[in-house]
């Protein structure tokens, strides 16, 4: 073989070794989130908030580049599963992130994790992974789902709400907010009517609360239902009679197309734009001139996302491959929130404060909802209990 030979022959095994090596200087993570539909602007938010936070870190997590791959699992489990099998067989991510709704949460779940991949939750929490089911490749920046229904039925109990209406759609999520709710409301359920997600008509229901007259309402409805039964409600003249308490139904991801409908309805948080702390000031002002609206929470646990991959990606050296080490550092959980307190609890879910908030209309016209009082401190899931340690 010719000298020239020799040295073609190295530097092609150059060239490959090089970008191997660039291969591993960069963090690959995966965003899924529901992106059609009437439940877009929830995972909207989601994409914009960790899309913010990359580039409020420089585009680099513990000195390595990163690089995002965004998917929609347009709301459909068996839809997620393929997206989220072609980004760990096909992209090979480092992380997934997301995603809104727990239904898909619940389909993705075990593809992830049975490939020893961290699946990071910014938004659903079902209890499903809160107790037994809890899992050292599996993290939530959000909430265990019960906690923030939870708000709400120690809003109506400390009230004196004596009768009370539930709205919710049929799927888990649905189911873990009522189960929420009635662990310190102990009144008179006066109807509990389960609807088909994505439902838009709730002439029904509405016709049923105006003759039960029930002493309040209490719903779930997220993106696109909310935004359709806020009006209804309203128009139907109920609005001013029987007070609203919801979760996900009045936010920032509804407000904008719900408007002056919303606006007087309780609400039930781990956060809210106006909590005063100086992180918390410098997203909302950086998310409102980059994106021409107001964050809600989807966008804030999507951007502790980020940092908290960040943190890990820290104080591991970059070093992913060494898992039990990536576990440990997400446990300790090593970042500035910008809810503030913040920690995560055995299972992986976090200990954080949870509030009421009321939607308000602000002087530049703009709708946010605001913190109305603080409801629970440093309050962890009631399933922690269960999860074993190892799990």
């Amino acid at each position: 073989m010719s000298k020239q030979s020799n040295w073609a022959g190295l530097a092609i095994l150059l060239s490959a070794v090089s970008s191997a090596a660039l291969a591993q200087d960069k963090i690959k993570i995966g965003v899924i989130a529901t992106l059609s539909g009437p439940a877009a602007v929830l995972g909207q938010q989601t994409r914009d908030g960790f899309a913010l936070a990359v580039k409020d870190l420089g585009g680099k997590m513990g000195g390595k580049n990163v690089e995002v791959i965004v998917v929609d699992d347009e709301l459909k489990p068996d839809a997620a599963v393929t997206k989220v099998k072609g980004l760990l067989e096909r992209e090979k991510v480092d992380f997934v992130v997301g995603p809104i709704f727990s239904n898909i949460l619940l389909a993705i779940h075990r593809p992830v994790v049975d490939n020893k991949t961290f699946l990071i939750s910014s938004n659903a929490g079902p209890s499903s992974y809160a107790g037994k089911g809890c899992n050292p490749f599996f993290y939530v920046t959000s909430y265990q789902n019960d906690q923030v229904h939870e708000i709400l039925g120690k809003v109506a109990q400390d009230r004196g709400y004596k009768r009370v209406y539930l709205l919710v759609p049929n799927y888990q999520a649905g189911r873990d907010s009522v189960a929420g709710f009635k662990l310190d409301y102990k009144g008179d359920i006066v109807e509990e009517s389960y609807m088909p997600l994505g439902t838009l008509d709730f002439q029904p229901e509405l016709s049923k609360i105006a003759s039960l007259k029930p002493d309040a309402v209490f719903t779930f409805m997220p993106g696109g239902m909310g935004v359709n039964l806020v009006k209804q409600y309203r128009q139907a003249g109920l609005a001013d009679t029987i007070p609203v308490l919801s979760a996900f139904t009045v936010d920032e991801s509804t407000l904008p197309a719900q408007q002056d409908a919303a606006v007087g309805m309780f609400g039930g948080a781990n956060w809210a734009p106006n909590l005063d702390n100086p992180q918390n000031r410098k997203f909302v002002s950086s998310y409102e001139a980059t994106y021409n609206g107001v964050p809600g929470t989807y966008a804030m646990q999507a951007y502790d996302a980020a940092l908290l991959i960040d943190s890990a990606v820290k104080a591991t050296n970059g070093d992913l491959g060494n898992k039990d080490a990536v576990a440990s550092a997400l446990k300790k959980a090593d970042f500035t929130s910008l809810r503030g307190s913040f920690k995560f609890n055995s299972n992986g879910y976090p200990i954080q404060d949870f509030y009421l908030t009321k939607v308000a209309k602000r002087p530049d016209g703009k709708f946010q909802t605001e913190i109305v009082q603080k409801v629970f401190e440093n309050y962890g899931d009631r399933y922690a209990k269960d999860c074993a340690p190892g799990n």
